[in-house]
């Protein structure tokens, strides 16, 4: 297995792998799966900032992504960010997600953001416990803000340091700058 930043190439696997989360959970809030030139523009949309990593086996076919994205279009979130992973059904329990999400984190502590927020649609026991492992501490609920499949979802925010708190903060490094994989 072999980790690496996604590339446009990778948004219908990357799609694949993301549909059936959209539509037979509610652990993504969308209600229509993006197609592959969607995803095409949201790795593309992280412009050089926000990192999208995928763990391929050694024939090519990925198996999960890792991404970030701003936490929220004010200028002064910009030192956060919100991270998320995916991983194909036949991939799960098999600790690539955990080293996928695991090189995402490294790669924001070196570009020099200064928190990670994850956003986990409750319950998900998996998820919970996958985020605690990687330091995350629970920070709020969001309670009954989705209504998916028939019922009313909370989400619970998770929150990484990942750098420290300086004054003024200096500003993120482009992925270029840090990613040598």
């Amino acid at each position: 297995m072999r980790l690496r930043l996604a590339t446009a190439e990778d948004a219908a696997a990357i799609a694949s792998i993301y549909a059936p989360y959209v539509t037979g959970t509610a652990v993504s809030f969308e209600i229509d799966p993006p197609d592959a030139a969607a995803m095409r523009q949201r790795v593309a949309g992280g412009g050089g900032r926000y990192p999208w990593f995928v763990a391929c086996e050694a024939g090519g076919a990925v198996l999960g992504y890792a991404a970030a994205s701003a936490f929220r279009n004010r200028p002064a979130y910009r030192f956060t960010v919100e991270t998320s992973v995916y991983m194909a059904e036949d991939a799960i329990g098999r600790g690539i997600g955990r080293r996928l999400y695991l090189t995402l984190l490294e790669t924001l502590e070196a570009q020099g953001f200064a928190q990670a927020i994850g956003a986990i649609t409750l319950p998900n026991p998996a998820s919970v416990a996958l985020h605690g492992a990687l330091g995350f501490t629970q920070a709020g609920t969001y309670r009954q803000v989705g209504y998916k499949l028939g019922a009313w979802h909370s989400v619970g925010l998770w929150q990484r340091p990942l750098a420290s708190m300086s004054s003024p903060p200096a500003e993120p490094r482009p992925v270029a700058e840090v990613w040598r994989g």
